[in-house]
């Protein structure tokens, strides 16, 4: 029973404190719309999509007007598009027609994006897979909506280094393609490790093929309300300290939990997850200085995130039997102040954030490099990453921006919710014998566990 000291709280922390409801997405199974035939696919992908999804958006709007709970953005996700698409495409453009008509959909449903032009290649690649890669800097290009994922990797079955070479090529001709809009098309395009089959968040969403034929999640950001409990634990022990996060991160997830289970019910669609993930709203990196760094990238920084990781998994796992996705702390520079200013201050630096994904929710996110950095650094960037996640079992991904024309010192700005970030160093030493290796890095000993 919710009694009237909770609902005054969940005003104060949505009106004072920034909590919201990141996105509601809804996935979608699009396996029963594959056909032999490009258009007839695109008609199918059409008809199901905008029949399941055609009152998302007005289903969030009312909720957020009843219940009080500012949602920002509805999103879809569909099934990834290679295993949609092969018996149909024969080429890259035939893809393109498929990202075209996501696209159209993305549009006339109103939502925010639309993940899913994906393929899932960790331990290696088919005709369909290997096309519809090929296809990504077109499709982004041509597409306002639309969100590319690839996985690479996993603990299971090792990192496949053909995908995560050709991936350092693919970024590049995504950066290329959209240099009008400062390389935009790369902040649409995520490369993981471990990639989970509920994650809500773009642009790594994608409907797993374990999942319903369509559910609704949700994403809850609420490091605003993490910062305003911690302003009234300054200089208490890591016990307070802890037990303040923790009781933080439940009360955020029982929010999320209500709005999910809401919309679940109006739009006649099962509950997926909640994915309970500090996304900056304000800044990540506010919070770490309130946890007692100077700045974000100061020694302490990877226990302090590892600290906050594990205590909003552990306050959010109370409020919810069905938490999911990524569920944990997001460190995005290109969106988070914070790490903004700690990159300007000279305190963080790509090594030390990859440090830092050891023990965070995903991996190296909205990083901007600059635009002449070669294909094999950024395959030797992802290759650490997936290595990462494939040895200490987690998601790991790198959203890298290598921006056209920008170098070291210059800053450019994406607009909107994707944000502004200064050009990044990267290390200038050669990579490339190592990733020119063909094929894939084994699993580690541990996935051996049947």
């Amino acid at each position: 029973m919710i009694n009237i000291s909770e609902v005054i709280e969940t005003n104060k922390m949505i009106e004072k404190e920034n909590l919201d409801v990141r996105t509601i997405t809804m996935g979608i199974n699009l396996l029963d719309c594959a056909a032999t035939e490009v258009d007839v696919l695109c008609d199918n992908i059409y008809k199901k999509i905008t029949r399941l999804a055609k009152n998302l958006v007005k289903t969030g709007e009312d909720i957020s007007k009843e219940f009080g709970v500012p949602i920002v953005n509805k999103r879809i996700s569909v099934t990834p598009i290679a295993l949609v698409g092969g018996s149909a495409c024969k080429t890259t453009d035939d893809y393109v027609k498929i990202a075209k008509t996501l696209d159209k959909c993305a549009k006339e449903l109103g939502v925010n994006f639309l993940g899913g032009y994906s393929a899932i290649v960790s331990k290696g690649m088919s005709k369909s897979d290997e096309l519809l890669i090929r296809s990504i800097p077109q499709a982004l290009a041509q597409t306002d909506f639309v969100c590319s994922s690839i996985n690479v990797g996993s603990t299971k079955t090792g990192i496949n280094m053909d995908a995560v070479r050709l991936m350092g090529e693919i970024i590049k001709d995504t950066a290329e393609n959209t240099k009008e809009k400062g390389s935009l098309g790369c902040a649409k395009l995520v490369v993981l490790c471990n990639a989970p089959d509920d994650n809500p968040f773009m642009a790594g969403a994608f409907h797993g093929v374990s999942e319903a034929d369509a559910v609704v999640s949700v994403g809850v950001s609420g490091p605003g309300v993490v910062k305003y409990a911690l302003e009234s634990v300054r200089g208490e022990s890591f016990e307070v300290l802890c037990e303040t996060i923790k009781r933080t991160a439940f009360k955020i997830t029982r929010v999320g939990q209500l709005v999910a289970k809401e919309a679940s019910r109006r739009l006649n669609v099962p509950f997926g997850i909640i994915d309970l993930s500090l996304a900056p709203t304000p800044a990540i990196g506010d919070i770490l200085e309130l946890i007692g760094l100077e700045h974000a990238g100061a020694p302490g920084t990877t226990a302090a995130l590892a600290l906050l990781n594990d205590q909003v998994k552990k306050g959010g796992i109370m409020a919810s039997s069905y938490v999911g996705g990524l569920s944990g702390a997001f460190i995005p520079v290109s969106e988070d102040q914070g790490m903004i200013n700690a990159v300007e201050a000279g305190a963080l630096t790509i090594e030390k954030l990859e440090a830092m994904t050891c023990v965070c929710s995903v991996g190296l996110d909205m990083i901007a490099i600059p635009g002449d950095t070669p294909a094999t650094t950024i395959s030797g960037i992802i290759a650490d990453e997936a290595a990462i996640g494939m040895i200490n079992q987690k998601t790991t991904a790198v959203r890298v921006i290598p921006v056209i024309g920008m170098k070291v010192g210059d800053c450019v700005d994406f607009g909107g919710l994707l944000g502004h970030a200064p050009i990044m160093p990267v290390n200038s030493f050669s990579c490339s014998a190592f990733v020119n290796r063909v094929g894939r890095i084994p699993a580690p000993i541990h996935s051996f566990k049947n």
